[in-house]
């Protein structure tokens, strides 16, 4: 082949992607300028939240009070220039509307965000204090700040669900999405999570959209709050409406276990490992897993 042939090649499939077709058309920005939530930017923003949240461990430069406030000014700064930039980024990727008509709407969003940190500290706090009674294993707060993937989900998730409460759109999936990847616990940022919550080992577990989590829960690896089926529309899409469960104060559930659907599992049950639920149980509920049954198969039966 010479290089006529190849220039030749290259040329014509140049000439065919640089087409939009019909598709990229329909998942592109609504807006059309291109400008898409930047992955980079969003995840220097997340770290500098965690900075922020948890200065006297991830942060080694602050030496005294003073210094601690310079740090945690600097921070807050930053997150605020950051989200500005990356909410108008997302308000104009969902909507179709100028960049100039949303860049005032963009700082507004971003300094309501910051309006939340101090209740999301408060909330995480209470979330490692939940995790440090609830494993025997673990030696001190650090270790749990600093190693348990629950700390790193919750950050990401409790971020994002401020970010989606105040109306801003894409950039919460994004940011649960990389707590997903780095932990295995994957929490849509629409549940609603209430306070001191653990989750333990945590790989696997599956938080749905609509759910509600009372205060004083612990989930197990593998829990999946899912939904058991979805309301289509007159063409054939899901409905986003309540599918997923209401999960009530003091409730543990063991690992593996699927609940499902818009059931109510009542305040202070417990529910056991590898258990498949679809019904509501009342508070003080014990729902464990039915014993095994031997059977013995001849002449192929149950085959």
């Amino acid at each position: 082949m010479n290089n006529d042939e190849i220039e030749l090649t290259l040329s014509a499939n140049v000439n065919l992607l640089s087409v939009q077709s019909e598709e990229e058309r329909k998942m592109s920005p609504r807006c059309g300028t291109g400008a898409f939530p930047s992955v980079p930017a969003l995840k220097e923003m997340i770290a500098l939240v965690k900075g922020v949240l948890f200065p006297n461990f991830l942060e080694r430069r602050r030496t005294s009070a003073q210094m601690r406030v310079y740090y945690i000014g600097e921070g807050v700064e930053r997150i605020f220039s950051i989200l500005s930039k990356e909410i108008l980024h997302a308000l104009c990727f969902d909507h179709e509307l100028s960049e100039g008509e949303t860049k005032a709407e963009a700082r507004r969003l971003a300094l309501g965000f910051i309006d939340k940190l101090p209740e999301i500290k408060r909330l995480l706090y209470r979330d490692v204090e939940a995790m440090y009674n609830n494993d025997p294993a673990v030696d001190n707060y650090g270790e749990v700040i600093l190693s348990y993937p629950v700390v790193q989900a919750m950050v990401h998730y409790r971020v994002a669900h401020a970010l989606l409460q105040i109306g801003i759109p894409v950039i919460p999936r994004i940011l649960t999405e990389f707590a997903h990847s780095a932990t295995g616990i994957d929490i849509n940022p629409g549940a609603q999570i209430g306070e001191y919550f653990a989750i333990d080992h945590g790989t696997g577990v599956v938080i749905g959209e609509t759910c509600i989590i009372g205060n004083h829960v612990t989930l197990y690896q593998g829990v999946t709050l899912g939904a058991k089926n979805f309301t289509l529309d007159s063409n054939g899409h899901p409905v986003n409406t309540p599918r997923h469960p209401i999960i009530e104060d003091n409730v543990t559930i063991y690992s593996n276990s699927s609940i499902l659907g818009r059931i109510t599992v009542g305040e202070g049950s417990v529910i056991g490992g590898n258990v498949w639920l679809t019904y509501s149980v009342p508070p003080g509920s014990r729902i464990l897993q039915r014993k095994a049954v031997s059977s013995t198969f001849t002449d192929g039966a149950g085959i």
